[in-house]
């Protein structure tokens, strides 16, 4: 008996396709189990077992379950804010006729039978859900909110072939927001990528996804770049955007999982999407699912630096600039080689992604993850000749507040800085001369608004800027008057 035997010893028993997932919260619906499934393949059926926050879900065949079981067993799945267990049941087929005592009425109400990725037979039991399947076409509008992190195009091909064939994506901004447009085979496979991802966040706290259906029935893509891809026509011309990606576009799309499998994200990130048949995890925070993958390691070491230029402040000002900086090591013996300790593990491999491979006072910086968790303090009476330091609590961090506009405008290091901050009384000249003093040279220069308090300044090099945003980032003009700098993405 399936009952006794889950509260007894849980040995595995042998795989079925039928699997027992235990610890649902109430208001989880049928929609949202099935949604767990659906990566590993077709959904066949479910039975929810309302008031013992149990369900069994039934796959078409032994190896999706396996596949899931796999999954989910190193890393386990939330719903509603709750983890949820599944282990293999020993039904070996699911009867949603009322004939199991303990799963009464609202089972069979809410068994959702024949869940296919293409092809979705979607019966009465989900549709009292809410759940009839709308008429609507196959292109999807997705908004990415809150973009603290790089959102490319081959991400979104890696979460969204999860649930049917994606024929074409586009991706533009508009009304300051980041969009995109992407198509799929067929019209169900939009339905419930819509319904299973709209309002999650590819990354804990950050990228949200909006997506509603398009007006559009068909996408017209003439370039194959970092911006638009037709995934039937890989013999489209590059157009003017250069490819971020290093490896060669893939040419076995007919096949459904197809993911780029050698993409590893941008330089130096670790790959976005590394899970099984892309499975899409729930993380601890409420309706985020985040990307299973990236190290929990927080420390980065930074090394190749010039020891005679080199200073934990700059280090805590450039770092800062792609998350909060909380301590900073250069090494005693080793000068040319620090640790960085980030706030959390995604600003850290921000940092790797933007400032591996940057040049800095004349040698280019090398950044990857440290073996490290954590930087020790120096215990009293060690000598570290102020090559350690806490900034913790240092009010310069950039990214305390959730809200703040800051996650908008994190950009590469480039020659253009965007100032901020600027009181009344310091005049074009009074900034030139100040970014000079500090061996810059300046190339161009505006303000930006008609109070005179934001301006763009381009200098010699990107190089020179970085040295600059270092040396001048809240630069006290008196009167508790302290200047902005960040990258631009603008040019002047």
């Amino acid at each position: 008996n399936e009952k006794k035997k889950s509260k007894g010893n849980r040995s595995p028993c042998s795989p079925s396709r039928v699997l027992h997932i235990r610890q649902i919260p109430s208001g989880v619906t049928g929609a949202e189990v099935v949604s767990l499934g659906l990566p590993f393949g077709k959904v066949t059926n479910l039975l929810m077992l309302r008031g013992k926050g149990q369900a069994f879900l039934e796959m078409a065949s032994v190896d999706a379950a396996v596949s899931m079981v796999n999954y989910y067993t190193p890393t386990t799945p939330y719903l509603h804010n709750q983890p949820v267990y599944i282990q293999y049941s020993n039904y070996k087929e699911l009867r949603t006729d009322n004939q199991h005592n303990h799963a009464r009425p609202q089972a069979a109400l809410h068994s959702v039978n024949a869940v296919q990725h293409g092809n979705l037979g979607i019966t009465s039991a989900l549709a009292a859900e809410g759940g009839v399947l709308p008429s609507h076409g196959s292109v999807l509008r997705i908004v990415v909110e809150n973009v603290f992190y790089p959102v490319t195009l081959d991400i979104l091909y890696q979460i969204f072939s999860k649930f049917g064939f994606v024929l074409k994506i586009v991706m533009f901004h508009k009304n300051n927001q980041f969009q995109a447009l992407l198509q799929y085979a067929d019209a169900t496979n939009a339905y419930y990528a819509k319904m299973s991802l709209d309002g999650h966040s590819i990354y804990t706290g950050c990228c949200t996804l909006r997506i509603d259906f398009s007006k559009l029935t068909n996408l017209t893509v003439k370039y194959n770049s970092d911006k638009s891809r037709d995934f039937t026509h890989v013999d489209l011309p590059f157009g003017d955007g250069q490819r971020t990606m290093e490896t060669p576009l893939t040419t076995q799309f007919a096949t459904q999982n197809t993911i780029f499998p050698s993409y590893a994200g941008p330089p130096g990130f670790a790959p976005a999407l590394g899970f099984p048949q892309g499975a899409v995890t729930t993380s601890a925070a409420p309706g985020h699912m985040t990307v299973p993958g990236i190290p929990e390691n927080s420390v980065l070491l930074v090394s190749n630096l010039n020891p005679e230029a080199i200073t934990p402040y700059g280090l805590f000002i450039l770092f800062g600039v792609y998350g909060d900086v909380h301590r900073v090591k250069i090494m005693f013996k080793k000068r040319g080689i620090a640790l960085v300790q980030m706030a959390d593990a995604t600003q850290a491999q921000l940092a790797i992604n933007y400032l591996n491979g940057q040049r800095l006072y004349g040698r280019v910086m090398h950044t990857t993850l440290s073996k490290y968790q954590t930087i020790q303090l120096p215990r009293e009476g060690q000598e570290d000749k102020g090559l350690t330091k806490d900034y913790s609590n240092s009010p310069l961090h950039r990214f305390k507040n959730p809200c703040s506009k800051n996650f908008q405008n994190i950009f590469p290091p480039s020659a253009t800085l965007h100032l901020s901050n600027i009181p009344p009384s310091v005049s074009v000249d009074d900034l030139k001369n100040l970014f000079t003093s500090k061996g810059s040279t300046v190339k161009g220069f505006k303000f930006l608004q008609k109070d005179c308090k934001m301006a763009l300044i381009r200098l010699g090099s990107v190089e020179e800027a970085v040295h600059a945003l270092i040396e001048l980032h809240n630069h006290d003009f008196g009167a508790n008057q302290h200047l902005r700098v960040s990258f631009s993405k603008s040019s002047i």
